[in-house]
């Protein structure tokens, strides 16, 4: 072999060892998901404290459960546009900081109205965030790596999931409710200095060394950047949508009130709470890293791409139908914590892989839009999870059986909308 060949050759013997600055800014983001779960969480565990400090009932609490959501939703439509459009450096900067602010503004709330406005303005200001993770991995790693990063930065929710019950009980018993929301929104503020000073796009070398064929493909003229309207148009995004809506209610019936369920329904104290609550958000962890690791090694034997995708997400979502549905008729306690943890950590396992499935099927201009799509769905399905719940168990003196039964239900829907109706519909070429 020449010498030329061998260095032409080279950059495909080790395409990502050469390049460690991706995996630290894969790191960030997932301290930054951390930090922004935390901000979504704070009002779940503050629940019955606020309901008790503003003279509320379940129904008007869920109403403020859900008021982050509905907006964070539709708020999910431009932002994924203007990711693709602006970039995630700015975008991720711009909404770290400004969910940060909304959020310490929050523990000035006076009234039901004053904080409603703020989860809000929340749930607007986090939008770009999942989109902004799901650019940086297109950016930086191939289409048989990217699973992984997208499930590693999604495991940054769960990780906040599972130490939000301790950590912002010991904050909230320690600082009040009020303390604790400003807290939370600093830690935002130092993310999106950090953010601001340590990432960049990569370099055409860089490029070129991680992606080979995939990056000379992403080099050929392109056609104008399709917005989220034209998108819309599609079918698999119809369905990307009610698959998302099905998986993402359960899981925020979990999120929204699963740590009054706990207290209310199990009878255990505040303090207690505080630790049980966080089980079933650590098997959510592995949830996440499970599916996307399974689906990068179903690639790596030959599964086409969306097949590899589609296994973790309906074998998830069923797995998790399988384990809420009997909660609603179990008694014994440690056997519905069980069901309840074995629930969330299968409702995870498709959450990475559904992001990743995005930049699979949309255009590489495009990734960025249809992941905020798929999520404005999800959300659309946790914006009426708590106000559902809610209403719920103020007609039925705070029964849960119906709760669960609707969550179970909306699992398998979303399975069946990814299993049978999502395929890869672009022509074989660019396929």
């Amino acid at each position: 072999m020449s010498q030329a060949s061998a260095e032409i050759a080279t950059p495909e013997v080790k395409p990502a060892k050469n390049v460690r600055i991706r995996w630290y800014l894969i790191a960030l983001l997932v301290i930054g998901g951390i930090i922004n779960y935390l901000d979504r969480n704070n009002l779940s565990i503050a629940n019955t404290t606020i309901a008790k400090e503003f003279g509320l009932n379940t129904f008007q609490m869920g109403l403020l459960l859900s008021a982050f959501s509905w907006p964070y939703a539709i708020a999910n439509l431009p932002a994924g546009y203007l990711v693709d459009k602006f970039g995630p450096k700015r975008m991720f900067a711009w909404a770290a900081g400004l969910w940060s602010i909304v959020s310490m503004l929050s523990s000035l709330a006076n009234s039901f109205g004053f904080l409603y406005a703020a989860r809000v303005a929340l749930g607007i200001a986090e939008s770009p965030f999942f989109t902004s993770g799901l650019k940086v991995a297109d950016k930086w790693f191939n289409k048989t790596e990217r699973a992984l990063p997208v499930s590693i930065i999604n495991t940054g929710s769960q990780l906040a999931n599972a130490i939000a019950p301790p950590l912002l009980t010991f904050l909230m018993l320690t600082m009040s409710w009020r303390g604790m929301f400003v807290v939370i929104g600093a830690l935002g503020i130092v993310i999106a200095l950090v953010w601001l000073r340590i990432y960049r796009d990569p370099t055409m070398k860089e490029q070129f060394i991680i992606k080979g064929d995939e990056f000379e493909e992403q080099q050929k003229p392109k056609e104008k950047q399709a917005g989220w309207g034209e998108l819309l148009k599609k079918q698999n995004t119809w369905f990307m949508v009610l698959g998302a809506f099905g998986i993402f209610y359960t899981v925020w019936v979990y999120l929204t009130w699963l740590p009054s369920y706990l207290q209310t329904a199990r009878g255990f104290s505040l303090s207690q709470i505080g630790w049980l609550a966080g089980l079933p958000f650590l098997c959510g962890i592995i949830g996440v890293l499970t599916g996307g690791i399974l689906s990068g090694k179903l690639i790596r034997r030959g599964i086409p791409t969306i097949t590899a995708r589609k296994i973790p997400i309906v074998g998830g979502a069923l797995l998790a139908a399988a384990a809420v549905l009997p909660v609603a008729y179990v008694e014994n306690t440690t056997l519905a914590i069980v069901l309840l943890s074995v629930g969330y950590f299968a409702a995870q396992v498709p959450i990475g892989v559904l992001w990743t499935l995005a930049s699979d099927i949309a255009d590489s201009s495009q990734v960025a839009s249809l992941g905020a799509i798929q999520n404005f769905g999800g959300f659309l399905g946790a914006a009426v999870a708590p106000i559902v719940t809610g209403y719920i168990l103020n007609e039925t003196g705070g029964n849960y059986t119906l709760v669960f039964l609707i969550g179970g239900v909306l699992l398998i829907v979303g399975a069946l909308s990814y299993g049978f109706f999502v395929k890869d519909r672009r022509p074989a070429g660019r396929a």
